[in-house]
């Protein structure tokens, strides 16, 4: 072992630890590993770099703008619209066309787009059919999957691995290569949630409204302002000392209606209503101060906090958001979206306590009463999914017709292999802004960049693995192990790890490390590396078993008020029964000897 292999070794394990963990943001993680491989001088500035010039990171950016092309226009929403009225069929009928719609969405465009899309269609359609929604979204995350094993572009990964492989003078995965066996998979995954699965899925959200969801009663009171109110012909600035800090002031009602600036200028006259969070001995203490009396027992419905141009917002963090790991008196909420928190639900409890302190992370829920006019805004806002179908979203409408031609048309040119996948996806992007499905400064929010960097970051690790000897060298150890139970078996392994490691780190650094691990497997054994290929790629796109493996299952994991433990139990299962599956088919379809 040279030195240059054990430091490229000890860089996989500590990105693993580091990615496992969260610690520090994946795609901090990721440019870290190149700019150490780069000052030790294993990898040249041109090797060092190429991550960001990759076809796959032009692809996958490229993407992104492609669907939001689609999410601009109003086309998903268009689909969901039909979709609501799906209740009169039944649950498993229902449950079942969704699911299918979301698949086949899911193997054309970005997976996580789409889902962002159906989970408020999803709340709607459970509350309207009585059912807990817990008994849905679970199973559109995982649907959305199955359909992304579809296609080339139904996930990033994919992508990736296909690029990865054309490197080394492997010919790249085809736009419909993956289908037949992606069906297969589809079938299968739709048997098993339709079966046992749904009965495995727990009911842990009530069909109730989010004022008893949240538990609003416990930290939620008003005073009216009467003549002898010390703080009268101030503004509620003045009014807050810095012991009332975890005090909000979450509306003000004036005879009738809200002042709207009513945080920066507005007065505070006689009569006036104010709103307040905090818990009861913050309150009290307040009541005590300010010589002013606090109604603590009026039960909150939605509609009482939905008064004036007021909407109750139940937003989640996304994955990969900016906002994760800041503290909420951080953020500035009022400030940036004129939202105001009145609670949220991280790791499965509800919280109303010293909420500024609270430091936020992918998954986490926010109850946020907040202006009408603002809630367009919140909704492209990408570091949130608003859950709650609020109010209709202002579409570019006139433009569907040209999203509608331009998707097929980037499809069909790279599966008739008229140009290469990045090409047509691309030239797709570049008509998208061009004809205004998109504006060019929608851009930089349309694009995960925590991905692309990630991928930047990651793929130079892939070629230091092939130029030190590292992803030979674990090739053989894996080998002399199975090597003799036969190329079926080596696969299936592969298959198990990237599974296993798809759960704990990301799908894409598992994809870029072991691609190239499992090509040299294959030439060693003297077998074609396409099955090897597409055992990592399927396994890759799989990840049921926590609510941190896949964004999907992120999204979900707050508005469903799962446990971690929902997704292991329901996962597992469906995992073995892919592990199985895969393991014998990917041979038939992609032979190890052509």
């Amino acid at each position: 072992m040279t030195p240059e292999i054990l430091f490229v070794f000890s860089l996989i394990v500590l990105a693993m630890v580091l990615f496992a963990t969260e610690v520090v943001s994946f795609d901090i993680v990721a440019m870290s590993i190149t700019a150490l491989l780069l000052v030790t001088g294993i990898l040249s500035p041109a090797e060092g770099l190429s991550g960001f010039g990759h076809p796959a990171t032009v692809t996958i950016g490229a993407m992104f703008i492609i669907s939001e092309g689609v999410r601009k226009t109003g086309v998903l929403d268009a689909i969901t619209g039909y979709l609501t009225s799906l209740t009169r069929f039944g649950f498993y009928p229902t449950l079942f066309i969704l699911m299918g719609v979301l698949a086949f969405i899911s193997a054309i465009i970005n997976n996580t787009a789409a889902v962002v899309i159906f989970i408020p269609v999803i709340m709607k359609i459970a509350k309207d059919m009585g059912v807990s929604p817990s008994k849905m979204l679970m199973p559109i995350s995982f649907a959305s999957m199955f359909g992304g094993v579809c296609t080339l572009i139904g996930t990033s990964t994919n992508i990736l691995v296909s690029s990865i492989a054309q490197e080394r003078g492997l010919e790249p995965i085809g736009m419909f290569e993956m289908t037949n066996l992606g069906i297969i998979i589809l079938c299968a995954g739709f048997l098993y949630i339709l079966t046992a699965g749904i009965r495995i899925i727990p009911a842990r959200r009530e069909v109730e409204e989010l004022s008893e969801s949240f538990k609003v009663n416990q930290f939620l009171s008003e005073i009216v302002v009467e003549k002898d109110f010390e703080y009268i012909g101030k503004t509620i600035r003045e009014m807050l000392s810095e012991e009332d800090d975890d005090i909000e002031v979450v509306s003000l009602f004036r005879k009738g209606r809200v002042p709207e600036s009513f945080r920066a200028i507005t007065k505070i006259r006689e009569g006036d209503v104010l709103r307040l969070r905090g818990n009861a001995d913050q309150l009290a203490r307040f009541a005590e101060q300010k010589k002013v009396k606090v109604k603590t027992d009026k039960k909150w419905r939605d509609v009482d906090l939905e008064e004036g141009n007021f909407a109750l917002v139940e937003a989640v963090i996304a994955p990969e958001s900016s906002l994760a790991s800041k503290k909420i008196k951080d953020i500035h909420f009022f400030l940036r979206y004129g939202a105001i928190v009145i609670g949220i639900r991280s790791n499965e409890k509800i919280q109303h306590k010293n909420l500024g302190e609270i430091q936020l992370s992918g998954g986490d829920i926010l109850l946020l009463s907040m202006s009408y006019d603002q809630v367009d805004n919140l909704k492209t806002e990408p570091s949130f999914v608003v859950v709650n179908d609020v109010m209709v979203r202002r579409y570019r409408k006139e433009k569907m017709p040209i999203v509608l031609a331009i998707v097929p048309a980037v499809v069909l040119s790279a599966a008739a292999g008229l140009v290469p996948i990045v090409v047509s996806a691309l030239s797709g992007a570049v008509l998208m802004v061009l004809a205004g499905c998109i504006r060019s400064d929608d851009i930089p929010r349309a694009i995960n960049w925590k991905v692309l960097f990630l991928l930047a970051g990651i793929i130079p690790l892939g070629i230091a693995m092939d130029k030190t000897g590292a992803a030979e060298m674990i090739s053989s150890f894996i080998l002399y192990f199975l090597a003799d139970l036969g190329p079926q078996v080596v696969l299936s392994a592969f298959f198990l790890v990237t599974v296993l490691l798809t759960e704990m780190i990301s799908n894409q650094a598992t994809a870029t490390l072991l691609t190239p691990v499992v090509i040299k497997a294959a030439e060693t054994l003297g077998v074609s590396a396409r099955p090897m290929i597409f055992a990592v790629t399927f396994a890759a796109s799989l990840s049921f078993m926590t609510p941190m493996g896949y964004q999907t299952n992120t999204l979900v994991y707050g508005p469903g008020h799962y446990k971690f433990k929902d997704y292991t139990k329901a996962g597992a299962p469906l995992n073995i029964i892919f592990w199985l599956l895969c393991s014998y088919l990917i041979p038939i379809f992609w032979p190890f000897h052509v």
